[in-house]
């Protein structure tokens, strides 16, 4: 009986501190480089609370700025919902280079059933974050799977074709139009310069391009001229500090689309771009991509996303090129996706 009577008053108390409505609050101060998304998987929340918590109309925030993180507040007991089916899991952690199309092939997997399974938001994780993982899945040897819509044909394709140069032609426009870069074809062709002239024949490697492989539409005015300016220079040689059809470095390359899209800024390096933009969880078609310690530590390549993992960029051997994030070096050094303030 006296058990029975400490249990009957445990069980009040509990219930008058649920009913009391009592909360407390915690903050955040964020640092350099803190995204919403970010500081949400830190504190186990999510984008739209943290905003609803703070008063935020926007996802951007500044560094020293103090957040609200949390509130303790105590609710209303829900009656019990019936216990999922067991799912065996294993956990798995995160390391440079990882996203979530990766980490789902190699466990077999889906990206929505990865969020779901770890009830996140978004596609945004970071290296060190720990995620469930399925556990049979885990154990299936991942496919070994050619990647997606390469950009180029292989190297070591010897098919070639015989081009004749007509009027208003130009090495660019041939390279975008057969899938080449100008460099390949001054070699095949032994060619010391870019000119050429009509009735001229012209070795290409391979078949005429398909479609470019870009199949998410542009969202924004500018983010379509943006696309649409990248595109139509395909092909152009890289130029260590170029900024013109002569030739573009990465940084030129954003500098020179960027204006012809209608938005005036400076010639920056590739770090001046990536202080002049905010990160953003959901990249679109438009957006920024940079990648870090390539030719030298911190943040030292730039190019413009296209979507479906896909990037335009100026490419030291191809010229402006498109590449994709699931080759081993994009994704080693990878940092993340922005946007122009």
């Amino acid at each position: 009986m006296k058990k029975t009577i400490v249990r009957s008053v445990s069980t009040a108390a509990l219930l008058s501190t649920v009913f009391a409505g009592s909360a407390s609050a915690s903050t955040y101060t964020v640092q350099k480089g803190d995204t919403l998304t970010k500081i949400s998987l830190k504190y186990q929340t999510n984008v739209p609370k943290l905003k609803e918590l703070n008063g935020l109309t926007s996802d951007r925030i500044y560094a020293n700025q103090t957040l609200t993180v949390t509130v303790d507040a105590a609710v209303q007991p829900a009656a019990p919902a019936p216990a999922p089916a067991p799912v065996s899991t294993s956990d798995y952690v995160i390391v440079r280079g990882d996203y979530l199309g990766k980490i789902a092939k190699q466990f077999n997997t889906t990206v929505s059933e990865l969020k779901s399974l770890n009830g996140l938001t978004s596609d945004l994780i970071y290296p060190g974050q720990t995620l469930k993982v399925s556990a049979n899945a885990a154990t299936t040897p991942p496919p070994v799977v050619a990647p997606v819509a390469p950009v180029t044909p292989p190297a070591e394709s010897s098919a070639t074709s015989v081009y004749s140069v007509v009027k208003g032609d130009t090495l660019s426009k041939i390279g975008l139009q057969f899938n080449m870069s100008v460099q390949e074809l001054k070699s095949l062709n032994g060619l010391n310069s870019d000119m050429i002239y009509v009735g001229q024949k012209l070795t290409l490697r391979g078949q005429a391009a398909v479609t470019p492989p870009v199949t998410v539409a542009p969202t924004g005015e500018f983010a379509t001229a943006f696309v649409n300016v990248a595109q139509s220079v395909m092909g152009v040689p890289y130029a260590w500090g170029g900024s013109s059809l002569k030739g573009f470095d990465c940084s030129g390359f954003i500098y020179y689309a960027a204006n012809q899209a209608g938005k005036k800024i400076g010639r920056y390096s590739a770090e001046g771009y990536y202080s002049r933009t905010f990160y953003v969880d959901q990249p679109q078609p438009g957006d920024l991509v940079f990648f870090e310690n390539t030719y030298k530590q911190g943040i030292s390549h730039v190019g413009i996303y296209l979507g479906n993992d896909q990037f335009i960029h100026a490419d030291e051997k191809k010229g402006v090129s498109i590449a994709n994030l699931s080759n081993p070096y994009y994704t080693a050094h990878f940092d993340g996706f922005k946007r122009f303030y």
